[in-house]
């Protein structure tokens, strides 16, 4: 199968899991599919699969990483010894593991095609990483706090593994508590990498954005926490700091510079 055969096929296995949605018909324009497979992968309850579909699927998004352009350190400027800083969508880094801002569910955000980078990591890294996380989270009983972190494959993305933390959310103003927060989940990132043999790290900007953590101070707190990090432990790891705005590129530019 080619790549339209394929997301063809997916798109109608994910239909047919629903009585109601069967009688849809299949874009004809590339794009609309796309969207229509990423929004039926996004709503996608945790739940087993058929070996086929999960062949068909890795295949699928295993071509679609690369042809989005796969991007290593070596394709990064090292501004400091060790830290790195690269804009652009996470899911093309090949790394040692990159790192999700999650939701106290950790099983991925389910509004379709939204473009937080939990959504985006879970579409490209395939349903499988939903299932995984599910059995995690069943496993533990109870809603992820905030400041930890848990580590699952990658699944079909280029980098070894997911390192997965739920940041503080900012109602109101900033505290001190939330800012001890966003410093556990780096280093209880960190910590996690290391017990697991992970050399390179990319962090994304934990709790900005719809979690409303001022982007300078978290971004101060960010180097802060893996600087002390590396000091204390003597650790090797390389850590690439990965932004996606202009404003956090300027902001760490300036911080990092």
């Amino acid at each position: 199968m080619n790549q339209v055969q394929k997301r063809k096929y997916l798109i109608q296995e994910l239909l047919n899991e629903h009585s109601e949605y069967r009688s849809i018909k299949i874009p004809i324009v590339d794009s609309e599919q796309n969207r229509m497979l990423r929004t039926l992968m996004n709503i996608r309850l945790p739940k087993d699969i058929s070996e086929s579909f999960i062949r068909v699927q890795d295949a699928y998004l295993q071509e679609v990483n690369r042809d989005k352009g796969i991007v290593t350190l070596e394709d990064m400027e090292e501004i400091q010894p060790d830290f790195y800083l690269w804009k652009g969508d996470i899911t093309r880094l090949k790394v040692g593991a990159i790192v999700n801002a999650a939701n106290s569910g950790m099983r991925g955000c389910f509004q379709p095609c939204h473009n937080c980078i939990d959504n985006c990591i879970h579409t490209y890294a395939g349903i499988q990483l939903r299932n995984y996380c599910d059995d995690l989270m069943n496993q533990q009983g109870y809603e992820e706090p905030t400041g930890q972190a848990k580590i699952t494959p990658a699944f079909n993305l280029p980098c070894d593994y997911i390192l997965h933390t739920v940041g503080p959310i900012v109602q109101g103003k900033l505290s001190v508590e939330h800012e001890k927060q966003l410093e556990s989940c780096y280093k209880s990132c960190l910590e996690m990498a290391e017990k697991n043999g992970i050399s390179s790290i990319a962090f994304c900007c934990i709790s900005t954005g719809v979690f409303m953590f001022p982007n300078f101070r978290a971004a101060e707190i960010a180097i802060q926490t893996v600087k002390k990090y590396k000091e204390q432990t003597n650790s090797k790891m390389k850590v690439v700091f990965n932004v996606f705005k202009d404003e956090d590129e300027k902001i760490y530019e300036q911080l990092l510079r």
